[in-house]
């Protein structure tokens, strides 16, 4: 799940909006980037003190998704212990 449309950004702008008013939602935009651009810096400043280069994380795909409930109807579930 994510914001796969822009307009759901802008409509999640707006609430912003109308929930924050507009006197507070620069200051909390801009306290939100502020704090982002610092944990960026300790981000950075920690991979480089220990030699290593930040890069994304690798993403893991899950070959078989596995349905908890279909598990236990049909008693395969993987834990043992009674419910």
């Amino acid at each position: 799940m994510g914001i796969d449309n822009p307009v759901h950004l802008l409509f999640i702008a707006v609430i912003a909006l109308v929930v924050l008013g507009p006197k507070r939602l620069p200051e909390l935009t801009r306290a939100l980037g502020h704090g982002i651009r610092e944990f960026r810096e300790a981000i950075s400043s920690e991979a480089q003190r220990d030699g290593v280069q930040p890069t994304a994380a690798p993403v893991q795909q899950v070959a078989d998704p596995v349905d908890p409930a279909q598990a236990v109807r049909s008693g395969d579930a993987s834990d043992s212990r009674p419910l």
